[in-house]
């Protein structure tokens, strides 16, 4: 299969560590210009000169701040009025708090609602017109399992995750007649630090230490260990390619076998 995707930009979020980070790198590997968007810009500056560029790219970062869409959108307007188009979206950010669904206050609603619903909504929207006029689109979400099966423990994230998933379906519906296609990536159990920061804050309250936490967790999953963000990577850069065209509307979970159904 040809991945590559010479003369394609890709915009990707929370691109500074993690699987935003991998799959930045993985993008670029396959030929893509990259355009970073996080809010730290000493990171930015640093994860750009670490991009491949050995087929004549140039990246570029955006510095944004996804608790504030407002903000958000005028970052990326400024960006796009400047002649830039993007190719692909990787829509990407950190998850929210865990805690169980009972106890969850509304800000806490409103605050993932506004950082993933509408946020991945501003990037979309902003980039559907140079879509449309460059003839190339792809918009792929980075989401969780969850919107298949609930994860324990993660009542806000579980909820606002649905809200995005079916965002997605019907944003696929809608841009399917012009080559657009609108997919999510649904990671498990990954080695990141949202990973490492929800087991320690499941050992504090609980007692258990992290080791038997971690066991616990890889005990569900078939394949017997986390993934590593350059597999979730993988599965967005087959996503962006021109090989994936007639794929669109669907959720690939990237979970070992964890996700109980279908």
């Amino acid at each position: 299969m040809e991945l590559n995707l010479n003369g394609k930009r890709a915009l990707v979020g929370g691109s500074t560590q993690g699987i935003g980070k991998a799959v930045a790198m993985e993008l670029a590997s396959l030929g893509a210009d990259i355009t970073l968007i996080a809010r730290n810009e000493n990171t930015l500056k640093s994860v750009c000169k670490e991009l491949p560029s050995a087929q004549g790219q140039h990246h570029h970062y955006i510095i944004a701040d996804f608790t504030e869409p407002e903000l958000l959108k005028t970052a990326l307007t400024d960006y796009l009025e400047k002649g830039n188009t993007i190719n692909i979206l990787v829509n990407n950010t950190g998850g929210p708090p865990g805690g169980p669904v009972a106890v969850a206050q509304t800000n806490e609603f409103e605050a993932a609602f506004r950082q993933h619903l509408i946020c991945n909504h501003i990037l979309a929207t902003s980039c559907i017109n140079g879509m449309k006029q460059s003839g190339y689109g792809r918009i792929i979400n980075i989401i969780s399992t969850s919107v298949k099966q609930p994860l324990k423990g993660l009542g806000v994230s579980n909820t606002v995750r649905a809200a995005v998933a079916n965002w997605s379906k019907t944003l696929a519906t809608e841009l399917a007649p012009f080559g657009i296609t609108v997919n999510n990536v649904l990671p498990g159990a990954t080695k990141t630090q949202r990973l490492t920061s929800l087991i320690e804050s499941k050992s504090s309250k609980t007692g258990k230490s992290v080791a038997d936490l971690e066991k616990e967790m890889i005990a569900e999953i078939p394949m017997g260990r986390f993934a590593f963000a350059e597999e979730i990577a993988s599965a967005v850069s087959f996503l962006a390619s021109p090989v994936a065209s007639y794929i669109t509307g669907i959720n690939v979970p990237v979970d070992g076998g964890r996700t109980g159904c279908l």
